[in-house]
């Protein structure tokens, strides 16, 4: 019976002890003796999935325990008759909270999409990894019953608002520095864990999809006319620690959560099935607006390397005034999983560092640690190539090239950026409106107690 105060679970019926999900994961959370079940160490856990995307022990219609898969569905809180593969890494379904909350007549029901959605959940009908989908994803929401179909991209150029003036706040006032990204909830739950003691240098933004849901029970309530508790905020992620963070209880700025319910990618896809909606055969819409319009800049925090160069873009064009629609700033290998490189921002040079893959930070949290860094800009992704790898994300199953599908998805996300026409999140129309109706100025009062928070409590379910 899975455990429903925890997002990440092997099933000891199940398991095979393999030992896959043991060589994944980061921190050295799961353990057990080979050909035994396997157990997470919840206290170090970052709800990254990873053990669910490599786990290929399942419940086969000749095992013992087929006699028991209804049962064991409904313990994670599926159907008795759904027919989907039971893995034994897995994470805990929230698609009946969803269509409780949708089938709620007295909720206005909002939902935003992570970028790295519109390049992976085709994969779920056949087609290729990096299709992009972002008009039929729109389309199958709205059919699913979405009262407002938002993006989370749209909040990921507000969070490029916030970060890069804080960014220059910081070199201003001469720290904290190194500044570290916060939008990936593993590496905060890494940092609030492992390295409390550096907590001070995690940028105080919140993610996109806390800032998004803040937004919709406050800016959306008063766009739609409601009260914020009637706001029924949900999140399609491609992480499963999304859900988990959505669960700390400092992510109620509305005094309200500020997401209700995550569904990652796999789930979204089994909800629109259940429902005979076919989204590669959708017709292609618009998400809705305010709060569906966005720059390429925030189309690519789906990759590592994406946030830094969304927030460079707005950085550079703040400071030089010119028109940027490419950092122009070239990362170069520096060990594995590690991208370096400088660039001319507010007068000095700024020493910009990139992380891919939670188990390749810990050297330079060392430098932080004793005073060497030698850099004043971090991003880190806790899975290897950023979002596009997920735990939420449709399972690449053995015979697939892993790296190659990771790598399609990230290039479906960069097209994109190129393709639209507006590329940088300070240029995006909407995201200038909601500042000057509704937030003010980036760091603004507003701002802060919205959109910010401070990590460190280790709150929420794990």
């Amino acid at each position: 019976m899975t455990n429903f105060s925890q997002v990440v679970s092997i099933d000891p019926a199940v398991c095979t002890g393999c030992r896959r999900c043991s060589e994944v994961c980061p921190v050295d959370a799961i353990s057990g003796a080979e050909g035994e079940p396997q157990s997470i160490d919840t206290s170090r856990c970052v709800i990254c999935g990873q053990c669910v995307q490599i786990c290929s022990a399942f419940v086969s219609p000749f095992d013992d325990a087929a006699e028991n898969l209804p049962a064991m569905r409904t313990g994670r809180g599926l159907a008795a008759n759904d027919s989907a593969t039971l893995f034994a890494a897995h994470f805990r379904n929230d698609t009946k909270r969803v269509g409780d909350l949708l089938n709620n007549p007295s909720m206005k029901s909002m939902v935003q999409c992570a970028p790295a959605v519109r390049t992976s959940i085709a994969e779920e009908y056949g087609l290729a990894p990096g299709t992009l989908t972002p008009g039929q994803l729109a389309a199958s929401l709205r059919r699913l019953g979405f009262d407002a179909v938002y993006d989370t991209i749209f909040a990921a150029d507000v969070t490029i608002m916030e970060e890069s003036s804080e960014l220059l706040e910081r070199i201003r006032s001469d720290g904290p520095l190194p500044m570290f990204t916060s939008c990936c909830p593993g590496w905060v739950r890494y940092m609030e864990s492992a390295w409390p003691d550096l907590i001070d240098h995690l940028s105080s933004c919140k993610s996109p999809q806390q800032m998004a849901g803040a937004l919709f029970k406050t800016y959306g309530a008063e766009i739609a006319g409601v009260a914020p508790e009637s706001i029924a905020s949900v999140s399609v992620m491609p992480c499963t620690g999304k859900k988990h963070e959505a669960a700390r209880p400092e992510m109620q700025s509305s005094g309200y959560p500020d997401v209700d319910a995550v569904l990652t990618v796999t789930e979204l896809a089994a909800m629109l099935k259940a429902k005979g909606i076919n989204l590669a055969e959708m017709p292609e819409e618009d998400f809705d607006v305010p709060m569906g319009l966005y720059s390429g800049a925030g189309v690519i925090f789906g990759a590592s390397g994406g946030v830094m160069e969304a927030a460079l873009r707005t950085a550079i064009a703040v400071i030089s005034g010119n028109e940027v629609n490419e950092s122009g700033v070239k990362f170069v290998p520096a060990g594995k999983g590690i991208r370096r490189a400088s660039v001319e921002v507010a007068g000095r040079t700024i020493r910009a560092v990139i992380v891919s893959g939670l188990a390749n930070a810990a050297a330079l949290l060392e430098d932080v640690r004793a005073g060497k860094a030698d850099f004043d800009f971090m991003e880190v992704m806790c899975c290897p190539g950023g979002c596009v790898a997920g735990g939420g994300q449709p399972k690449l199953l053995p015979g697939v090239n892993v790296e190659e599908a990771i790598a399609l998805r990230r290039s479906g996300l960069y097209r994109h950026d190129r393709e639209l026409p507006v590329r940088a999140s300070h240029k995006n129309e909407s995201v200038l409106a909601l500042y000057e109706k509704f937030l003010g100025k980036p760091l603004g009062h507003r701002s802060h107690e919205l959109l910010h928070t401070h990590y460190g409590t280790e709150g929420g379910e794990h």
